[in-house]
């Protein structure tokens, strides 16, 4: 589940900054790519493409800043709902 979580991500980050070479660790913040009209694009992605629902006590720049603390936050979110 992890491996799609990653690689429908990285489509989507990388489908709005189609310059960007990103890794899973990467910052996206520290790469410079992103605003705060992206970040709701992605709160809004995930949510919809992953079946989640991020609390507002979750909404905290390091759960974004990388593919893999994105990862890491709709296990957290799915396990909650499971």
């Amino acid at each position: 589940m992890s491996d799609n979580t990653r690689a429908e991500l990285r489509q989507f980050i990388v489908g709005k900054f189609p310059k960007i070479e990103l890794t899973d660790e990467q910052d996206i913040f520290a790469l410079g790519f992103v605003n705060s009209l992206f970040a709701m694009e992605l709160v809004m992605f995930i949510e919809k493409a992953f079946s989640v629902r991020i609390p507002n006590d979750e909404l905290k720049l390091d759960n974004f800043r990388s593919v893999d603390a994105m990862t890491e936050l709709i296990a957290r979110q799915q396990s909650v709902t499971a």
